[in-house]
């Protein structure tokens, strides 16, 4: 069974900075190019940013490039999102996935998530 545990989150000031973390289990983690996705209330999917598997090729959102960074560590299975210069419009509930993509409708591989909430 797929598990994915995001953790990391919580309440920041505009241009602070966050890491979140996502443990998975359940399927081989160094074989899969995984996502960071978030949700703001009442919206729908937001893609954020992809890995691949090896960990080499990474791509962003238009809104989150330069200030945001994903990696992963594969001996520990484990994705990351490092949030920087954050902004109030990144306040969202923010979801590893274990696929390269999800539209704004569908994302169904991913974890609980963790609340990200950016406000003075």
């Amino acid at each position: 069974e797929v598990q994915l545990v995001e953790s990391g989150g919580g309440l920041v000031q505009p241009g602070g900075s966050l890491r979140l973390s996502c443990a998975a289990s359940g399927f081989t983690f160094s074989g899969y190019t995984m996502s960071w996705v978030r949700q703001a209330p009442g919206k729908g999917f937001e893609w954020v940013s992809r890995i691949n598997s090896a960990g080499e090729i990474t791509d962003y959102a238009v809104s989150v490039k330069g200030r945001f960074t994903i990696s992963r560590d594969n001996a520990k299975n484990t994705l990351y999102l490092q949030l920087n210069s954050l902004k109030t419009e990144d306040t969202a509930m923010y979801y590893c996935a274990k696929t390269p993509y999800c539209s704004s409708e569908y994302c169904p591989e991913r974890g609980q998530g963790t609340q990200v909430t950016v406000s003075s």
